[in-house]
């Protein structure tokens, strides 16, 4: 009986789907690319899910008119697969509108949700959890919003990830696999005849589907295939052990589970709406690394293939096996995530990282407050950079600059600064540094008290292998270009310049000529004589 069912759903569905086509294209019924989301260059007609659709209720006749063949004598099969295609069939005609018009995707959400209520009501919800107990029941209240959210998650992934030619329904073929083992291991009946007609017509529509493809699903068809598998998940999970009727599905379905989870958390985090559409779902972060359309569609075929032998494994419940599978799916899940280099996620890292060392953020911030008001007494220039070396080099500073244009005497050198060029001033904690050495800078103008530019104040960093654990705000939530701008104007005013330079005095310092010495040191430069 089982493989009767599939090659007949094979051959119809096969036929169904070459008659479709046809019948598209000279009704004119097609696909035309006018997105970047498209990946095909040709109008291709869209209403393959028609075939499937039509294949199912054949089969169920079929089942109903040679129960010896096509069904099981004295078990009730028809009405069986009337619960789960009548809900079902409201799914496929709201995705044919949508292919013909378009709706808007609250209002696809309401139907799918409707439909999602039939199916609850018709004896197929979540209705246990083995996280809670092994005997755990859940009532009305919490199982039928379950059953939604799980309705509409693997309804509207199966439509997400038909972005390629074969993609949705070779990903569908997988889970209906693992779905047909699993009901023949436990005697599931009406399980096992629905999966296999799913099967053999996704099979047969293949046919035309694989790329190059000369039609495809269309919505009508990806949210009929999605939503009957979740249906035939919840239906299975009525005769399996509760472990495995939440697990196996959830595995099984893992390449479409993670593309939905993916795209929903990197729109959150980009603040970006959830139904707007894009590309950037994984076969599309594929495409863009030059891989092709048919070798993307394997790759991912053979993740749909690892998923559903992983599923497989969870037949055998002892926990070892199981911790071992989740495992071996949380590690590919984490580095197959990393590797598509997603920003969203990068970013998730970074400020994952960045909470745990927020106790070291905080004291450096602690560290910078406390800085500014410290340079509030500083009178020397020597005290000035003293404080600021002491509070930038733990955080991660190399040294910092000052621009003071028209304020500096031409070919003086104030200690322990480098005078780089015109009115350019550095200091490095390590004098071997030089600025050409700096990788990062971060500047701040420095404004006089009336308002006026007095010039600027620029950190260097020179190595970037570790975080800057700091929060940048720190600098203007604290004051902090204020009080270096007021310690250099202070600094700055009570110098006399003379006319050629005879003579220049900041307080702390004296020069003859163009050396600047500071009482407490001996000259930098010697002075030379003429």
């Amino acid at each position: 009986m089982q493989v009767l069912v599939f090659v007949a759903a094979l051959l119809a569905s096969a036929a169904f789907t070459r008659w479709i086509r046809d019948f598209s294209i000279a009704r004119g019924w097609v696909s035309v690319p006018g997105s970047d989301r498209h990946v095909h260059v040709r109008p291709i007609p869209r209403l393959g899910g028609v075939a499937i659709f039509l294949t199912l209720w054949c089969m169920v006749l079929l089942a109903q008119l040679v129960p010896g063949h096509f069904g099981t004598p004295g078990y009730p099969l028809p009405y069986f697969t009337l619960k789960i295609l009548g809900p079902a069939t409201v799914v496929f005609l709201l995705g044919l509108i949508d292919d013909f018009v378009g709706l808007n995707a609250y209002l696809k959400f309401a139907v799918q949700a409707g439909a999602a209520i039939l199916l609850f009501c018709n004896g197929f919800g979540i209705s246990r959890l083995s996280i809670l107990s092994p005997d755990s029941h859940l009532g009305w209240l919490v199982g039928l919003p379950l059953t939604i959210l799980w309705v509409l998650w693997i309804t509207n992934a199966f439509n997400l990830i038909d972005g390629l030619d074969g993609l949705s329904a070779g990903s569908a073929l997988f889970s209906t696999l693992v779905t047909g083992v699993v009901a023949i291991l436990f005697h599931n009946e009406g399980i096992l005849f629905l999966t296999l007609a799913l099967a053999g017509a996704i099979a047969g529509f293949l046919r035309y589907n694989f790329n190059p493809a000369s039609i495809f699903l269309g919505d009508c068809g990806s949210l009929l295939i999605g939503f009957l598998l979740s249906a035939i998940a919840l239906a299975g999970s009525q005769k399996a052990p509760t472990a495995i009727a939440v697990a196996i599905p959830i595995v099984s379905l893992g390449l479409p589970i993670l593309d939905v989870a993916v795209a929903v958390i990197r729109r959150f985090l980009s603040c970006q709406r959830l139904f707007d559409a894009d590309r950037e779902h994984i076969h599309h972060k594929l495409l863009g690394r030059g891989i092709s359309h048919r070798q993307v569609v394997l790759v991912l075929y053979g993740v749909s293939a690892c998923f559903g032998l992983l599923s497989l494994l969870l037949l055998n419940q002892a926990g070892t096996a199981v911790a071992m599978v989740l495992i071996v799916v949380g590690i590919g899940v984490l580095i197959g995530v990393q590797q598509l280099r997603y920003p969203e996620f990068l970013e998730l890292g970074r400020a994952a990282n960045r909470t745990l060392n927020q106790r070291s953020v905080i004291a450096n911030d602690i560290s910078i407050r406390r800085t500014t008001d410290a340079l509030q007494s500083c009178t020397t220039l020597a005290e000035f950079c003293q404080a600021l070396q002491e509070c930038l080099k733990p955080v991660g500073f190399d040294g910092f600059g000052l621009y003071l244009p028209s304020e500096l005497p031409a070919g003086v050198e104030l200690y322990p600064f480098t005078h780089a060029s015109g009115s350019k001033l550095h200091f490095f904690w390590d004098r071997s540094i030089t600025l050409s050495d700096t990788n990062w800078t971060l500047t701040f103008s420095l404004l006089k008290r009336n308002g006026k530019r007095l010039g600027s104040f620029t950190l260097y960093r020179k190595n970037l292998a570790s975080p800057l654990l700091l929060d940048l705000d720190v600098f203007t939530a604290t004051g902090f270009s204020n009080a270096i701008a007021a310690v250099i104007e202070e600094m700055l005013a009570s110098r006399t310049v003379k006319a050629h330079k005879e003579q220049t005095r900041i307080p702390g310092f004296e020069t003859v000529g163009p050396v600047m010495t500071s009482r407490a040191r001996q000259p930098l430069v010697a002075p030379t004589s003429g």
